[in-house]
C-alpha cells in the first residue's frame, strides 16, 4: 500500500475482519473468511519443538489473507501450528472490543490444540492490540511471545483515515483510527505504568522507512532486556528500504520473527540475519 499522503495511514497499513471462532465451535467461522496459506488447520497438534501455536493478528483495514500470504506458510513449513483471524470489522472497531475477540479466538486455538499458551505475531494495530488483551483480559498467562511488526504501540502523529473503498461503506466509522492517534486516551491508558506486563516476552520489529506509524520509534516498548527487544531493521541491514504495509512479507522480518519464536525470551538483539532481498 502506498499512502494517500506521506503521513496518512492507508488501506493496507494497520489491519481486518468478520466473525471470530468461538472456543466451543471453531468450525462455525464465517464461510466467507479466507485463511492465508498454512493457517487454520484445526487438527494441527503442536510438537515438543514448537509447543505454542502461532496466532497471526492483522492490521487496520486488512484481512488475515491479505496480511499473511508469505509469513503464514513460512511458519507452517518450520513446523508451527499456525492460526489467523479476522476481527473488529476491518479492524476499524473499538480496540478493546477487538481484544475481546482475540481472547475468544485464542481460547478456541488452545482448546483445539491442547496448548497451554500461544505465540502472537501481529502487524501494525495487530502488534499493539494484543497488549490490551494481555493487560486486561488474562492474556499475560496465555501468551508466551508477542512479536509486533511495525506496531502502533504509541500511536502515530500522522492522519489515520479509511481507504476509499471503505469510506463510503455502511460501516465506515473507525474508532480504532482515533484510538491509534498519538496521545489518545486509549493509548495513554494502555501505556500507563507498565507497558510490558510480566508473563509474555515482547519483540518489536520496526523500519526507518515506516510512513504510517510515525515516528517509527513510537513502536518501541519500555521494559527490561530480559523481557523486551526493540529492533530496527536497518541496524543490521542498512540497505533494506521496506515500508510499513509490506513488512510482514519481508524475508529479513521473517528471520527476526523466527528468532523470537525459537528461543526462550524475546528476539536476540545480537542476532545477525541474512540481508536478502
Amino acid at each position: 500500500m502506498s499512502p494517500r499522503l506521506p503521513a496518512i495511514l492507508t488501506a493496507a497499513a494497520l489491519a481486518v475482519t468478520t466473525a471470530v471462532l468461538s472456543p466451543a465451535s471453531p468450525a462455525t467461522a464465517d464461510t466467507t473468511d479466507i485463511s492465508p496459506p498454512g493457517a487454520n488447520d484445526w487438527s494441527c497438534k503442536p510438537t515438543a519443538e514448537h509447543p505454542e501455536p502461532v496466532v497471526l493478528v492483522h492490521g487496520t483495514f486488512e484481512t488475515m489473507a491479505k496480511n499473511w500470504p508469505t509469513l503464514s506458510p513460512k511458519l507452517k513449513s518450520e513446523g508451527y501450528c499456525v492460526f489467523a483471524l479476522n476481527y473488529g470489522g476491518n479492524a476499524m472497531g473499538p480496540i478493546a472490543q477487538s481484544a475481546k475477540e482475540l481472547k475468544s479466538f485464542v481460547g478456541a486455538v488452545m482448546g483445539a490444540t491442547g496448548a497451554r499458551q500461544v505465540d502472537l505475531v501481529g502487524h501494525s494495530q495487530g502488534g499493539m492490540m494484543p497488549r490490551y488483551y494481555i493487560k486486561y483480559f488474562g492474556g499475560a498467562t496465555q501468551v508466551d511471545d508477542l512479536v509486533g511488526i511495525v506496531p502502533s504501540n504509541h500511536g502515530t502523529e500522522g492522519v489515520i483515515a479509511p481507504p476509499p473503498e471503505l469510506e463510503n461503506s455502511e460501516n465506515s466509522a473507525c474508532p480504532a483510527c482515533d484510538e491509534q492517534q498519538a496521545g489518545s486516551e486509549f493509548l495513554t491508558d494502555l501505556n500507563a505504568k507498565d507497558e510490558t506486563p510480566a508473563g509474555p516476552y515482547y519483540t518489536v520489529v520496526t523500519t526507518r522507512y515506516d510512513e504510517v506509524v510515525t515516528p517509527y520509534t513510537s513502536a518501541f516498548l519500555d521494559g527490561s532486556d530480559r523481557e523486551v527487544t526493540n529492533i530496527t531493521l536497518q541496524d543490521r541491514c542498512p540497505l533494506n528500504t521496506i515500508e510499513h504495509d509490506q513488512t510482514p512479507n519481508d524475508p529479513v522480518v521473517h528471520q527476526w520473527v523466527l528468532n523470537a519464536l525459537e528461543r526462550k525470551g524475546p528476539a536476540d538483539p545480537a542476532f545477525v540475519p541474512s540481508c536478502v532481498g
